[in-house]
C-alpha cells in the first residue's frame, strides 16, 4: 500500500479537528467473524461529520492490519462470515498502537519502507469478542498508553469473560445464578474419572440436561447441550477445543429474557426487556441461530409491567456488581417459581443492527446510529486507569 493512499490525520475544521475514533476488530478469538461483521454494522453507523474514522482489524494470527473502510464486505456471505485477512490493505503491513500515554500517534508500518505517521487516535471502539479482546486484554493495553476507549474497563472485562468467577461476583450480591460446576484443565488432564463423578453427583442433584460451555467464550461457540453420560466426553472435548476450562450448567425450565444496560450522563440505564423463544431448527439459542439463521427474539418481551421494572432493575444491579460501563446484555431465565435467575452477562454483546441489545434499545427509544454515538462519547468523557 503506497504512503499517499494511507488515512491522513484529520483536518481542522472551523470548531477544531474531529475526534479520531479506531474501529478495532476481528482478533485471535473463535468469533473473529463475528466481531468483523460487528465493526462492519458500527462503521456505517458512525456520523462522519461528527468523527474521523480508522478502521483497524486484527488477523487470526494477531497481526493490526490496516482495512478497508468497507462495511459493505463486513457482512455474512452465503453462510460464512468474513476474515480480516480479505479486507487487509497488505499482507505485511501492520498498524502500532502507541504505549506512551504522552502520544496517541498511530504509525503503520510495511517491510522495506519508512513508517508512515497515521496521526493521532482520541477513542477506541473495540469491537473484539471474545478472548484477547473482550476479556481485558486490550482494555489494558489501552490503559497503559492512555487511549479511552469505549466499554467496560480490565476488571469487569476479564471477569465478564469468565463464567465461573461472573457467577462467584453475582452471588456475592445477592444476584440468584443456576446451579453450576467448573471443570478446570488440570482435573480434566489428570482425573477424568474424578471429574465424571463429580458431573455425576452434580446430574443427581440436578437432572438432565446439561449445558457444557467453555468457561472463557461467547457467542455460543462450544457449547453442547447433553441429555445424558453417552455424550458427556464429547461435549466436554468440544468446549476444550475453546477454552481448557469447561462450566457445565443445570437446564432451567423457564423462558430466556434478555435486558441492555447502557451508560448514561447520569448513571446506567436498563432498556426494555426482550425474550428468546425457543428456536425450532435448534436445540438452544446457538450460534447458527444468533447468526446464520436470525431467530427473532420478541421485543419487548411480554412481561408484566412489575416483572419488566424487576428485570430492569437486576440488569442494572448486575452492570453496577461488576463495576462494568459503557455497555452490557444481562440475559436471565425467567423460571418456574416466577424468579429472575441471572444466567450471565455480556460486556461487548452481539451489536449488529438486528442483534438484540441495539433492537432493545431502538424500542426503548435510542436508534443504533445514536447508540454508536453515546457510547463514543461516554469513552470520551472517562479517563483511563483507575476511575
Amino acid at each position: 500500500m503506497s504512503s499517499e493512499n494511507l488515512p491522513q490525520s484529520p483536518a481542522s475544521t472551523a470548531g477544531g479537528p474531529k475526534p479520531r475514533v479506531a474501529v478495532v476488530f476481528g482478533g485471535r478469538s473463535s468469533e473473529h467473524g463475528v466481531s468483523v461483521v460487528t465493526a462492519g454494522a458500527v462503521l456505517r453507523a458512525i456520523d462522519r461529520s461528527k468523527y474521523d474514522v480508522l478502521p483497524v482489524g486484527i488477523t487470526r494470527e494477531g497481526r493490526w492490519a490496516l482495512t478497508a473502510d468497507d462495511p459493505e464486505r463486513m457482512a455474512i456471505t452465503d453462510r460464512q462470515v468474513p476474515d480480516v485477512a480479505d479486507l487487509a490493505e497488505s499482507a505485511e503491513g501492520g498498524v502500532v498502537l502507541p504505549v506512551d500515554p504522552s502520544s496517541r500517534e498511530v504509525v503503520y508500518n510495511e517491510p522495506g519502507s519508512v513508517p508512515k505517521a497515521l496521526g493521532e487516535v482520541d477513542v477506541v471502539f473495540p469491537v473484539l469478542h471474545g478472548p484477547y479482546g473482550e476479556d481485558g486484554t486490550i482494555q489494558g493495553l489501552l490503559d497503559l498508553s492512555g487511549t479511552p476507549y469505549v466499554g467496560c474497563g480490565v476488571l469487569s472485562s476479564a471477569v465478564g469473560q469468565d463464567k465461573e468467577y461472573m457467577k462467584r461476583i453475582f452471588t456475592s450480591f445477592g444476584l440468584k445464578v443456576g446451579p453450576y460446576l467448573v471443570v478446570r484443565p488440570r482435573e480434566w488432564e489428570q482425573d477424568q474419572e474424578g471429574a465424571r463423578r463429580r458431573v455425576a453427583h452434580f446430574v443427581g442433584d440436578h437432572g438432565w440436561p446439561l449445558f457444557i460451555k467453555p468457561a472463557r467464550a461467547g457467542s455460543s461457540i462450544g457449547i453442547t447441550k447433553v441429555d445424558s453420560f453417552d455424550g458427556l466426553d464429547e461435549a466436554i472435548e468440544t468446549a476444550r477445543e475453546h477454552d481448557p476450562k469447561v462450566i457445565i450448567e443445570a437446564g432451567i425450565v423457564g423462558r430466556e429474557i434478555e435486558c441492555g444496560v447502557l451508560e448514561f450522563e447520569d448513571g446506567p440505564r436498563a432498556s426494555v426487556p426482550a425474550e428468546i423463544p425457543p428456536a425450532d431448527s435448534h436445540a438452544f439459542y446457538d450460534f447458527e441461530a444468533k447468526y446464520i439463521d436470525s431467530a427473532a427474539g420478541i421485543v419487548p418481551a411480554p412481561l408484566s409491567e412489575e416483572q419488566t421494572a424487576e428485570v430492569r432493575r437486576l440488569a442494572v444491579d448486575a452492570f453496577e456488581a461488576m463495576s462494568c460501563e459503557g455497555l452490557v446484555r444481562a440475559d436471565f431465565f425467567l423460571d418456574e417459581d416466577g424468579e429472575f435467575v441471572i444466567n450471565e452477562i455480556n460486556t461487548l454483546p452481539g451489536f449488529t443492527p438486528i442483534s438484540m441489545y441495539p433492537r432493545m434499545w431502538e424500542e426503548t427509544g435510542v436508534g443504533y446510529p445514536e447508540l454508536v454515538d453515546r457510547l463514543i462519547q461516554a469513552a470520551l468523557r472517562r479517563s483511563t486507569g483507575l476511575r
